[in-house]
């Protein structure tokens, strides 16, 4: 929860005991690799926080097929935020990629707070907006280059994902077939 309250006190906009009020509020879950936290076509009333674990954003094509979308990281909030804020059903899943911690918080207890603690409402847009530039930012190298332009540029921003989260996965991500990917890592591990 360290962690949680740690990011609860973004720009220092809430009080110490604020933030402490807040994140008692939260509750703690566990998922196993690989479980879905959330389906496609549910209305997202939950904002989650990864405070150990990665968590993947996917969504299915018209074939059928999963389309990485992004992976939410430690210290990062997540919600379909179109689906959270009009109440419509969702095009996104999550799915915990490993072991993974984390805390949850209904949209009514949000609400409720925006309401009641002075300076919530600033907070949660501040970290809405950070959030999507992150997001932005972190997505705008996949316009940019070729398939191992790509993964390097993968590699060196997320150590720890290329790591961790399956090959298919990253695959996924970058846009590219596992088998792409594969000979991409040969080639890179050829020539060091």
């Amino acid at each position: 929860m360290e962690k949680l309250k740690s990011v609860l006190g973004f720009g220092g906009i809430l009080t110490t005991a604020a933030i402490d009020e807040i994140a008692l509020l939260f509750e703690k879950n566990y998922f196993k690799a690989n479980e879905i936290i959330q389906d496609a076509n549910k209305i997202s009333n939950r904002v989650g926080f990864v405070e150990n674990g990665i968590v993947r954003v996917y969504a299915t094509d018209k074939e059928g097929l999963e389309v990485t979308k992004y992976f939410v990281r430690e210290n990062q909030f997540f919600v379909d935020l179109e689906s959270y804020y009009t109440s419509t059903v969702n095009k996104d899943a999550f799915q915990a990629v490993v072991n993974t911690e984390a805390f949850s918080i209904t949209k009514e207890t949000l609400d409720e707070l925006s309401e009641r603690v002075p300076n919530f409402y600033i907070f949660l847009k501040s970290i809405t907006e950070a959030h999507l530039l992150n997001k932005i930012k972190d997505n705008d190298f996949l316009n940019y280059g070729n398939a191992k332009t790509k993964y390097l540029e993968f590699m060196s921003r997320y150590p720890s994902l290329a790591q961790n989260v399956p090959q298919h996965y990253i695959a996924s991500y970058l846009k590219i077939t596992p088998q792409s990917l594969s000979r991409l890592r040969n080639q890179i591990v050829k020539n060091r």
